[in-house]
């Protein structure tokens, strides 16, 4: 049976109503997507004055910005996926994170905050600072601890599709690195045991089904070909009952289908988000939140009408 809402916090999130959207703040100095808000390398960062975040790169700005277009959820995340980048521990990700997330929650206290991290000890400490929702690229592999955090706190938690391996990347320098395919004996059927494999780990740690929010993990160790089935067949991916999100904002397969560098993919993320929710996406994440909520309440105004009836 297909989750019907999710209610966290003081937010009610009805499945199937609208598309809702998430807004990406990568407080990163290396993000694929050139959207890092942090720069290279990051200078100290104090409590006190909230981290000197709205200062130097406006994060509370950028937060306020999404919210007055009308974004539902705000990503807020410390450590770069991007293929090729070099991980960072716990406590570099915390100090990134933490002051904006302190910050959002106290001058945004409308904001639902979600923190994009696969370690237990960073989530923990996201939670308590105001997140209520964990976006983690590994579904719970990564840290065997984080399950039982998420659970403890009451959070959300969207698990990702991911097989990918930091060590197989392919570079194209004016493109952008990618991860290369993963082996898969039949991609949809792969896909979607992996996760619920994932949604069997979260069970068993506590977490409810109503608070778990699947992510197909498109541009993570798939080709081209195997990203565009996956948009393209999302529909079976939400047969399996949860509430999907959709993350295809600026990524390499649309990169390399049209040659064009991360900044001048918006007309391929449009197309993308368009068939994601035409397919059943629940939750669209992105870095153009103004251009992209207006393509998902035109696409909302198309299918779910259609839906409706």
């Amino acid at each position: 049976m297909r989750m019907s809402s999710l209610t966290i916090g003081n937010h009610t999130l009805v499945w199937g109503t609208r598309t809702y959207v998430m807004g990406i703040l990568n407080l990163t100095p290396d993000s694929f997507s050139g959207d890092g808000l942090l720069p290279s390398p990051s200078p100290p960062i104090s409590e006190g004055n909230g981290g000197g975040l709205e200062g130097r790169a406006g994060v509370v700005e950028i937060a306020r910005r999404f919210l007055a277009a009308g974004a539902d959820i705000l990503d807020i995340g410390g450590e770069s996926t991007r293929p090729g980048s070099q991980p960072v521990d716990a406590e570099e990700e915390l100090r990134r994170v933490l002051p904006a997330i302190r910050s959002i929650a106290a001058e945004l206290p409308q904001a639902l905050i979600s923190v994009d991290t696969y370690k237990a000890s960073v989530a923990d400490e996201a939670l308590k600072a105001g997140a209520r929702l964990v976006n983690d690229v590994w579904a719970l592999r990564g840290d065997p601890a984080l399950a039982a955090v998420v659970a403890r706190r009451g959070a959300a938690v969207i698990l990702m599709h991911n097989r990918s391996k930091p060590a197989s990347i392919e570079v194209r320098e004016r493109l952008g690195n990618a991860y290369q395919a993963a082996e898969y004996g039949d991609l949809l059927e792969d896909v979607k045991r992996d996760l619920m494999e994932s949604v069997a780990i979260a069970r068993n740690a506590g977490i409810p089904d109503e608070r778990i929010i699947l992510d197909p993990g498109v541009g993570f160790g798939k080709t081209v070909e195997q990203n565009l089935e996956l948009i393209n067949r999302l529909g079976e991916i939400r047969a399996l009952g949860f509430p999907v999100l959709l993350g295809p904002s600026r990524k390499s397969f649309i990169g390399y289908t049209l040659n064009l560098p991360p900044d001048q993919r918006l007309e391929g993320t449009a197309a993308a988000v368009a068939v994601g929710i035409a397919r059943g996406a629940d939750i669209i994440r992105v870095h153009d939140v103004e251009y992209m909520l207006r393509m998902a309440r035109m696409t909302d105004a198309l299918v779910r009408r259609k839906q409706d009836h």
